[in-house]
């Protein structure tokens, strides 16, 4: 218990961060309260963060996030602001949200290597968990194969998440510069790269990635539409690890993932 209360005096400033003041958010700043911990509130109405002496003192940023964030652009826009600033200070964050938001939220602007997400409905036993430095239990988020989608058409690339999410975590970026932003963050275990793309194209993406060493050896495996022999040797000699047809069943891609992804 000793050991415990001093991680939590580390940490005893906490900023809530949400759109709106909720019952749920209530409970988690009384929980708080009584684990010994100072709490400001910070929302859209009252959005000032709060100033400390970072060499003396330690933050730690809860973002509580709104239902169906990705339908409401003024909160979304709100919370990408909020998020850079709060990033700058390297500060740690937990963010509480939806599942179903995780994978388009880490595709958009979180950066999921240094935050720690929980789902809702929120057991605060895990909350307590991560605010005094310990670990969720095994199986809160079971770790899976990190795939990365890349194509410029939302519908279809979160068509392939739902096909495919049970079995990979995914992550889905809608341009060939938001991939090498992404992926400079995030390690994945494989790309689903879309060949024909404006602005930067899939051959483009690729020839980026075979530059980096951190990417280098990241397997790649094209998307295309057009499945003609010529288009298909078009693709090969670009040597990804493979290519897909974008008319193939959930299927056949999941046996193809099941083969390829190590």
């Amino acid at each position: 218990m000793i050991e415990e209360k001093k991680k939590v005096e580390k940490r005893k400033n906490v900023v809530i961060v949400m759109c709106k003041y909720s019952v749920v958010v209530k409970g988690i700043e009384r929980k708080l309260t009584e684990m010994g911990c100072k709490v400001s509130i910070v929302t859209q109405e009252n959005e000032k963060i709060p100033k400390y002496d970072t060499e003396k003192e330690e933050r730690l940023f809860i973002l509580y996030l709104p239902n169906k964030i990705m339908e409401d652009m003024i909160q979304y826009n709100w919370l990408e602001n909020i998020y850079t600033t709060i990033d700058k200070m390297k500060s740690e964050v937990i963010v509480i949200g939806d599942q179903w938001d995780r994978e388009d939220l880490a595709g958009s602007f979180f950066d999921m290597t240094s935050i720690k997400w929980l789902d809702r409905p929120l057991k605060m036993e895990e909350l307590e968990l991560l605010i005094t430095g310990g670990h969720l239990p095994e199986g809160v988020h079971k770790s899976k194969k990190h795939i990365l989608i890349v194509d410029d058409d939302p519908s279809y690339a979160k068509m392939v998440r739902e096909w495919i999410k049970d079995h990979y975590q995914v992550s889905i970026v809608t341009a060939g510069i938001q991939a090498i932003t992404f992926l400079a963050k995030n390690p994945v275990d494989m790309i689903l790269l879309d060949y024909e793309m404006p602005v930067v194209d899939g051959a483009q993406v690729l020839q980026m990635l075979r530059q980096e060493p951190s990417t280098q050896n990241i397997p790649v495996i094209f998307l295309t539409g057009v499945g003609d022999k010529e288009q298909v040797e078009r693709v090969l000699r670009l040597r990804p690890t493979g290519y897909i047809l974008k008319s193939t069943t959930k299927e056949k891609l999941l046996d193809y993932l099941h083969t390829h992804v190590k």
